[in-house]
């Protein structure tokens, strides 16, 4: 039997989504319909902006759905009037209902920013370089209605480099997602997708970041802060205490080395950035940005701040 994928709907919102939906177009894949989330309020003056995702339909004269409520037995209507074969879901950010996931012939499948069953939920780039991951990658699974608990039907990975961020990981594993998904699709059409089922005692979680952890504990690892600023970067930024207020730091490096020096302290700074001692190692950070001001680099910042050997970040 070859499967009949003619209608299908795309249901994204963030960035991440662009390279998914993209794929299809290049591909000539016949996009009846996005869901996306409703238009947000943004920046300082809290102008309504739309979802990205929305931008690249709109551009391409594909209707678009912006449902407040999507459990409703009208939202579904509207859905079964579109008469899709598949639904595809790239981070719409919101878990869809089972008669919603069921609701196409082919049901309903998402491309997923992680190797499940490691990291699911809602942030599994920023936990796996939080958690110091050295890999990562793009699961393409058969959703259900657990929290991606779904048969996996594709997968692909992708090294995580030393100086990666949630933002450029984010980037790269997107355009990984858009590729994967098409070969997925391809493979469905020839009933050559077998579906194969999560080891639920491997799974891991990947909870929503939250503005708690964003604070640095110096008496961790060099290691384990540096996973803590690329991470957290570009939200909610981790950040230390300097002179009763926060201090934001990016680019940072691992040195080995077993301060003598309690954590926190600064041991040197040069061109190179503020070399910090930490529980184990040193930690060299390359950029900075304090409270009011703009993201620049140690040398910049220096210009208009001194700092002395000696001090300690952290000490409120």
């Amino acid at each position: 039997m070859i499967n009949k994928i003619n209608r299908i709907i795309f249901m994204g919102t963030p960035e991440f989504a662009v390279p998914s939906l993209q794929a299809l177009l290049d591909h000539k894949e016949n996009v009846v319909a996005v869901v996306t989330q409703p238009d947000r309020p943004k920046g300082r003056g809290r102008k309504l902006t739309p979802p990205p995702v929305k931008v690249l339909a709109e551009n391409t004269g594909i209707a678009v759905l912006q449902p407040t409520k999507i459990k409703t037995e009208e939202y579904h209507d509207t859905i079964r009037e579109f008469s899709p074969d598949l639904i595809i879901v790239t981070a719409y950010g919101r878990i869809l209902p089972g008669t919603l996931l069921r609701l196409p012939p082919l049901g309903t499948i998402n491309v997923h920013g992680s190797l499940l069953p490691k990291y699911r939920g809602a942030a599994p780039i920023q936990r796996a370089i939080l958690e110091g991951e050295r890999e990562t990658g793009i699961t393409i699974m058969q959703m259900d209605e657990g929290m991606d608990t779904g048969d996996i039907l594709l997968q692909d990975s992708l090294l995580i480099k030393t100086d990666d961020t949630s933002a450029t990981l984010s980037a790269k594993m997107a355009r990984l997602g858009g590729k994967l998904l098409i070969e997925a699709l391809e493979l469905l059409r020839r009933d050559e997708l077998p579906p194969i089922r999560q080891d639920n005692h491997l799974a891991t979680e990947a909870p929503p970041l939250n503005k708690e952890e964003a604070e640095i504990d110096w008496t961790r690892s060099a290691f384990a802060i540096s996973c803590q600023i690329r991470g957290l970067d570009p939200w909610p930024l981790a950040h230390t205490d300097y002179e009763g207020q926060r201090l934001r730091l990016f680019a940072s490096s691992v040195i080995s080395g077993e301060p003598m020096e309690p954590p926190g302290t600064l041991c040197r700074i040069d061109r190179d950035g503020m070399m910090i001692a930490t529980g184990h190692d040193y930690l060299l950070v390359r950029e900075v940005q304090r409270e009011g001001a703009n993201r620049m680099t140690v040398q910049a910042f220096l210009q208009g701040r001194p700092l002395k050997t000696g001090i300690r970040f952290g000490v409120k």
